[in-house]
């Protein structure tokens, strides 16, 4: 199952390819040894220069719709707290810094220095593997010189034993093929010109070897070309290592600023939630409500980033989280049903959070379709985040809803009460290509291909409802914003 991606001019979008290794022939490897040897050096000095610069730090420009967009919404928000004690309104404008810009920025920083270190850590391992490797190589070519001397040509002995090989009926196509380009045994003996005993045809044939390939190298050059190598790749191992320990100091640091981010904003959400019956206007009660909801979901996310938070593990996809806003915004009401999961709602009346324990294959007498978990929506993407919060707030979920756009079709196939008007705990589901957005990160088309899904946390009082969402073009997981024009879009209730 695909997870949604859409466009952003603030962040990009990284995949990670994989790779197969391949196998080579052992006579294949004998015979080329010291073209490798040769390759693998070049190799090792050109990755030794590509990684030197690896780990430069990334300018981050600011573009003018972005600051445009930041300006604003501040004075969106000052305007709303017109008023208000002073020392109070720097609380609600401090705490929205912090959950919208602040945060979300050292989170993103502090991830890519992880991922920094630990590439940088997995480089320096690699090319320790590859320096082991180029001793035990030295070792043995050592010892082969201490049973046969340094003048024992490798290289004549391998094709020799192939040709006798060929002559008793074994590899016959690949000696043929590696000596001579033969691809008949007819054609094979006419090139080699013998029809001799098998001791004369291989004498022959190494001789043909040594002088048509002429990519071997005798065991003094060989035994060179190794302790060539074993230096090379020593002063790459002792450079790589210096660099994985500073991106590993890079990544603490980052994640201290990180965290103590964090727990100013805890201290400032705490701050406001004592003062908040101090305030006398709507505006104002409802710009705190927000400010204190996206500090909340912004701690989450540092919560959720910290514990690896991946599909299809139980335990973690049930902790953290916030029911706040089961208390706040849309329609609530009640509904009946036990620890089974049964019952029903009626219209737009449920409460959140509902009666569906996490994991329920059958709620609000209809499938849930949940039968595997959240293991099948792609790590931090916007349909994993979906599962993720329906389950906290116990509301219905399945485990196959689709692309972010494919929730609304697949849920009314399962029985759920879909609509275009939002709920608090609803998911909310932007069609492939439709525009949507607010103040926070301004108004974007949803990906063309996958759409978009995210989660209703709060419906204010202008009709537009705070959201939180899942996906790889943010810098949190979850990410929260305002978006406008609630009415344009589908919702998945219960």
């Amino acid at each position: 199952m695909t997870g949604c991606r859409f466009r952003k001019l603030r962040y990009n979008v990284r995949e990670y390819p994989l790779g197969k290794d391949s196998e080579v022939s052992t006579r294949s490897k004998t015979l080329h040894a010291g073209l490798g040897f040769i390759m693998a050096g070049a190799m090792t000095v050109a990755c030794g220069i590509a990684m030197t610069a690896a780990y430069a730090p990334e300018a981050e420009a600011v573009s003018v719709q972005e600051y445009q967009q930041k300006v604003a919404s501040h004075a969106d928000l000052k305007s709303k707290l017109a008023g208000v004690n002073a020392d109070l309104a720097n609380q609600i404008i401090e705490l929205d810094s912090l959950a919208n810009e602040q945060i979300p920025a050292a989170q993103e920083a502090a991830t890519k220095a992880q991922q920094a270190a630990q590439q940088a850590q997995d480089l320096a391992d690699a090319t320790n593997e590859r320096l082991e490797a180029a001793k035990k190589d030295k070792a043995d070519l050592e010892q082969k010189i201490k049973d046969t001397g340094i003048e024992y040509d490798d290289a004549k002995d391998s094709v020799a034993e192939s040709a006798r090989d060929s002559f008793h009926g074994s590899q016959a196509s690949t000696v043929m093929s590696v000596v001579t380009n033969a691809t008949t045994t007819d054609d094979f003996v006419n090139k080699m010109q013998s029809d001799a005993a098998a001791t004369r045809s291989a004498a022959n044939a190494a001789n043909d070897a040594a002088i048509s390939m002429n990519t071997s190298m005798n065991r003094k050059e060989r035994l060179a070309a190794i302790e060539d190598q074993i230096t090379q790749l020593k002063n790459q191992a002792d450079q790589q290592a210096a660099s994985a320990q500073q991106a590993a100091e890079d990544a603490a640091s980052k994640q201290a600023s990180l965290e103590a981010l964090q727990a100013r904003g805890t201290e400032a959400r705490k701050s406001l939630e004592s003062q908040k019956d101090s305030l006398t206007t709507q505006e104002a009660k409802e710009a705190a409500d927000i400010a204190s909801m996206q500090a909340d979901l912004a701690a989450q996310s540092a919560a959720n980033n910290n514990a690896g938070y991946t599909p299809g593990t139980g335990a973690q996809q049930q902790t953290g989280g916030t029911t706040g806003g089961g208390s706040t915004g849309g329609t609530t009401g009640g509904s009946t049903g036990g620890s089974t999961g049964g019952g029903g709602a009626s219209g737009m009346d449920y409460a959140v959070p509902g009666n569906c324990p996490a994991g329920s294959g059958f709620c609000y007498n209809h499938n849930t379709g949940n039968t595997i978990g959240g293991a099948a929506y792609p790590a931090r993407q916007c349909t994993l985040w979906a599962y993720l919060r329906r389950s906290e707030l116990s509301l219905p979920v399945g485990s196959y809803m689709g692309n972010g756009a494919d929730w609304a079709n697949t849920g009314r196939s399962l029985g759920y009460y879909v609509n275009n008007t939002p709920h608090v705990g609803a998911a909310m589901v932007i069609g492939a290509g439709q525009t949507y957005g607010g103040p926070t990160f301004g108004y974007r088309a949803a990906d063309w291909s996958y759409g978009h899904v995210a989660i209703v946390e709060r419906v204010n009082s202008d009709g537009s409802v705070l959201i939180s969402e899942g996906g790889t073009g943010f810098a949190t997981f979850p990410a929260s914003e305002i978006v406008t024009n609630a009415g344009n879009y589908q919702y998945v209730h219960y």
